[in-house]
Formats: structure tokens, C-alpha cells, sequence
């Protein structure tokens, strides 16, 4: 097990480490070995650092829960026998409990104990009060970030934030972890509002992390890297000051060239760069550019995705056939057990049937003055059961209806969008013709008359159009609602058009919106429609 994963190497906390066979074999040694940690005496050390291990390791595979009993185990262990320690082993101990109380907290948050969460902090940063190392600091900022993440507290975070800042800028003005509190200061400032606070912050994060190397594991730390030139990106952008983010976005790119990063970008910080990337062309108005990079980053984003869901299904599936065999194993043992207590007691067998027998007699005798109240008390139950079915059949129907509404609600916005936007346009043309010399005025009066019966006829045509539409295509309506109880109205009547196989042009002119809004229409009803990067739109609606 230690051979094949280490437990110091980053590759045993990575999922795709493992092959399947591989990871059936890792888990059940894993096992085996917590298993026989009660059996072990003395060693005390190496029973905390098997329960540690398992804790961080099942945490970083994604299973909070687990990883939550075995840190519960730790800190067990830890207090029972904290007293036969030496004076160095307690204080080689405290980095590892300081870290293991926050790992702990970030376990129960993820799972919604936020109470729970909150006492794991508080008693991480009592225990390191007496203690000026980088975790004192540390336990500071990640009850910052317990407000931020998940209080949604802005001004208590901040509060964590500024203390944890102060004291290692004081006492470790050169550590790294100066990177990640000023970035989440600087990320509550975006939050407020206030980009010009959070952008020197995002610029010396950007400094630091291309200059200085991580305190563990000398390496530079790519990942930070690009997340802060990132953040100073986005936050020019939001500024405007477009050269500035340029000469960042550029800067980043050269600096992640070089032989100590570029090949050490995950998937995760590529899609960073590509959106910061179309973020800068679209307000560059570099609009071909930015449809490019954003057809990249679906792309990446979409991979990584499906293999992430790939992922956790496998490791789930291995986890869970793991406890079946644990549970097998258990009632296996128990079985046996059994079989050897019934063995060894057979001499008595008969006094067992006879007392049995007598017990069986009383037993039949009450269960049949019982019986009719077992029954009754059933017809109850199913009564009220049937009941119970009926309201929540009710409620089903409620909730339809209420999100029918919701639709016919969002339709009307963006009907009523459309109108404000057309009325501007006509306010405009008004403005114009006021401006006109009377010359010229009696043509511009005269083209802007022939708009306004142009858009009352399109409105006019489009409705009745629409009314045929929706009453030829009931039956279509009712299979897509069927299926899909997320569209909206429009998405709907999109549906009918691309069933009635109209072009592209066609059907924007009908909807009278442009050729881009349809794209990005019908991306959004590829999206609620769930179909494959493989799977054609016109094709899929069609052969419903």
C-alpha cells in the first residue's frame, strides 16, 4: 500500500491516480489497516498518523463524511492519550492539530453543519493562541473564509481577514500566505463594489506568486499564479482600463511560457485564462475572437465536466462495493459464532424447545386477539396514506401551474424588452428628425411612419401566426412539456419553428431579434434540452 501510494506523494490524493484495479486494492488495505489500529498498543504517533491519513485522504477523494469519522478518531485518540507523550512529540503535534481542527470545519460546511463547522474553529484558533507559528495566522483566515463562503458575512470574514493579515505580515512577512488572505480580502471588496480597493491587492498577489516558491513543496504554485493575474485582469476590465488589462493578460501568458510553469497548468486554470481571455476581446468589441475563445472554453469546460461525472460514479461504485464487503465479511463472522455458541450448548437444546414451545403458544394466542387490531390499525395507515398521496398530487399541480406562470412571465419581459428597445430606437429617430432641416424633414417623417405601420403589422402578422402555430402544435407542446418542464414559452415556440424546419434567418426575422441572439437562443435550449456536443438540435426536435 505505502509502496504502490505514498502517503507524502500528492499523486495518493488524486483520483485519477488510480486504476480500477488499483483503487479496489488501495481501499480495501486501507481498511484491513484501520481495522487493526484498536489491536496495536502503544505507538501512538503512528496510530494518529493512520487515522490522519485516512481523513485527509478520503477528503480529498470527495467523501466528507468518511473523512469526518476518522478525524473524529484522531482527536479521540489524540485526548486519551495525549498525557504519554514526550514534551517534543506534543509540539511536533501542533501544526498537525491546528490543520486537522480546519480540515475538520471545512468537512462539516461541506455537508451543511454549519454549528458544527463554527466550534471547530473556535476551538482551532484557542488551542494556537499560545503558539506564534504560520498557523496561528492560518486559523484566522479559514474562519474568515467560514463567514465568507458560507455565512455570506462579509463584514466578520473581513474582520478574520484583517487579523490573520496583520499577523503574518508581522511575523511572516515573506510567507505565501500572505498571497491567499490578501486575495480574499481583495474578493470582498469586488463583492462590495469596489474593484479600485481589490485591484492593488490582485497586483501584488500577481508579484508574489511569480517571484516566490511555495514553503512546502519549492515549487512555484502555478494555480495561484494564474488565478491572481486572472483576478487583476478581470478587475482592469472592470475599471476599464483595457491597455492595462491587456499588458497583464500578455504579461501572464509570457511568465506561464517560461520552463517552471509551462508544464504545470491544470485544466481548471486553463479555463481561468480562456475567460479572462474572452472577457478582454468582448469589451475590446473583438467579437470574433471572443466567439473563438468562448467555443474553447465550452468545450474544455464541457470535457471536464463529463469526466468529472464519470469520475465520482466510479469511485462512488468502488466505496460502496468496499462497505458491502465489509458488511458480508462482518455477518460472516457473526454467523460462525453463532453456529459454534449453538454447538457447544446442544446438551440444552431441549429445555431452549420446550421453553420455546410454551412461549410460541402465548405468543399465538396473542396474536390472534391482536390480529383484527393490526388490521384496523392498517386501514388507517392506508387511508391516510392515500390521503397524504392525494395532497401531494395537489401540491405537484400547484407547482406546474406556478412555473407555467413563471415562463409566461419571463416571456412577457422579454416581449416588453423587445418594445423598450424598439421605442428608444424610435425616440432616437424622433430626436433626429427634430434636429433635420425642414427640408428634409417631410422624408424622414414619412420613413419613420412607414416603420411604425411596418412594426404593427409585424406585431399584428406574428400573433396571428403564432395563435395557428400554438394551436397546430398542441399535441407537440404537451410531449415537450412532458419532458422538458423547464422551458420557457419561447423555447417552446423556438421548438415548433426548428420542427417545422425553417432556416435560421427565417426564424429570427419571425422572432425579430438578430442572428446572434438566435445562436445564443438555441445554445441555451441545447442546454435545458441536455443534448451532447454530438447531438444535433434541428435533428433531436424533430424526431420527437
Amino acid at each position: 500500500m505505502s509502496e504502490s501510494f505514498p502517503e507524502n506523494e500528492f499523486k495518493t490524493y488524486r483520483r485519477e491516480s488510480f486504476t480500477e484495479q488499483q483503487l479496489q486494492t488501495y481501499l480495501l488495505q486501507h481498511y484491513k489497516r484501520l481495522d487493526l489500529l484498536p489491536f496495536i498498543e502503544d505507538h501512538y504517533l503512528f496510530k494518529m498518523q493512520s487515522y490522519l491519513h485516512s481523513g485527509n485522504w478520503f477528503r480529498e477523494i470527495g467523501f466528507p463524511e468518511e473523512s469526518i469519522k476518522w478525524y473524529k478518531a484522531f482527536f479521540e485518540y489524540y485526548d486519551a492519550n495525549f498525557k504519554k507523550l514526550s514534551p517534543e512529540e506534543k509540539y511536533n503535534l501542533v501544526e498537525i492539530i491546528t490543520y486537522s481542527y480546519g480540515i475538520q470545519a471545512d468537512n462539516y460546511a461541506r455537508i451543511g453543519q454549519l454549528d458544527s463547522a463554527a466550534l471547530q474553529h473556535k476551538k482551532n484558533i484557542a488551542f494556537i493562541k499560545d503558539y506564534n507559528i504560520i498557523t496561528k495566522p492560518s486559523a484566522f483566515n479559514n474562519y474568515g473564509l467560514f463567514f465568507y463562503w458560507h455565512k455570506k458575512d462579509l463584514d466578520s470574514a473581513l474582520v478574520y481577514f484583517n487579523k490573520a493579515y496583520l499577523l503574518t505580515k508581522e511575523k511572516f512577512p515573506k510567507h505565501t500566505l500572505l498571497g491567499s488572505i490578501r486575495d480574499n480580502i481583495a474578493d470582498i471588496y469586488i463583492d462590495r463594489k469596489q474593484p479600485e480597493m481589490a485591484l492593488p491587492l490582485y497586483r501584488e498577489n500577481f508579484n508574489l506568486y511569480s517571484n516566490i516558491k511555495n514553503e512546502r513543496s519549492n515549487q512555484f504554485d502555478v494555480s495561484r499564479l494564474i488565478s491572481a493575474g486572472v483576478q487583476q485582469v478581470e478587475t482592469e476590465i472592470k475599471l476599464k482600463k483595457l491597455n492595462e488589462a491587456e499588458e497583464t493578460f500578455n504579461k501572464l501568458l509570457k511568465t506561464l511560457s517560461g520552463p517552471s510553469f509551462n508544464n504545470h497548468i491544470q485544466s481548471q486554470s486553463q479555463l481561468q485564462i480562456l475567460g479572462a481571455e474572452q472577457a478582454l476581446y468582448t469589451k475590446q468589441e473583438k467579437f470574433k475572437e471572443a466567439l473563438e475563445v468562448a467555443n474553447r472554453f465550452r468545450k474544455l469546460s464541457d470535457s471536464l465536466s463529463t469526466l468529472s461525472k464519470l469520475a465520482d460514479q466510479r469511485w462512488q461504485d468502488e466505496l460502496n462495493t468496499i462497505s458491502l464487503d465489509r458488511v458480508a465479511l462482518n455477518f460472516k463472522i457473526d454467523r460462525i459464532e453463532k453456529e459454534n455458541k449453538i454447538q457447544s450448548q446442544r446438551s440444552k437444546l431441549w429445555i431452549v424447545t420446550l421453553s420455546s414451545s410454551i412461549i410460541l403458544i402465548l405468543l399465538l394466542s396473542l396474536f390472534l386477539r391482536r390480529r383484527q387490531h393490526i388490521i384496523n390499525a392498517k386501514n388507517k395507515q392506508l387511508l391516510a396514506e392515500q390521503k397524504l398521496e392525494i395532497s401531494r398530487v395537489n401540491n405537484e399541480n400547484l407547482q406546474s401551474e406556478i412555473e407555467s406562470k413563471q415562463r409566461d412571465l419571463s416571456d412577457f419581459a422579454i416581449n416588453l424588452t423587445q418594445n423598450q428597445e424598439w421605442a428608444q430606437d424610435l425616440a432616437n429617430k424622433l430626436e433626429i428628425i427634430m434636429e433635420a432641416p425642414s427640408e428634409g424633414k417631410k422624408a424622414l417623417l414619412a420613413h419613420l411612419e412607414q416603420d411604425i405601420q411596418n412594426k404593427i403589422t409585424f406585431d399584428t402578422n406574428t400573433h396571428e401566426f403564432y395563435e395557428k402555430l400554438d394551436k397546430l402544435s398542441d399535441a407537440f407542446y404537451s410531449k415537450l412539456n412532458g419532458l422538458f418542464t423547464n422551458l420557457s414559452k419561447n423555447e417552446i415556440r423556438l421548438c415548433s419553428l426548428i420542427r417545422l424546419k425553417m432556416d435560421s434567418r427565417s426564424i429570427a426575422t419571425l422572432q425579430n431579434i438578430t442572428l446572434a441572439s438566435l445562436n445564443t437562443s438555441r445554445y441555451r435550449l441545447r442546454k435545458k434540452l441536455d443534448l451532447s456536443v454530438n447531438e444535433d438540435l434541428d435533428s433531436f426536435i424533430q424526431n420527437m
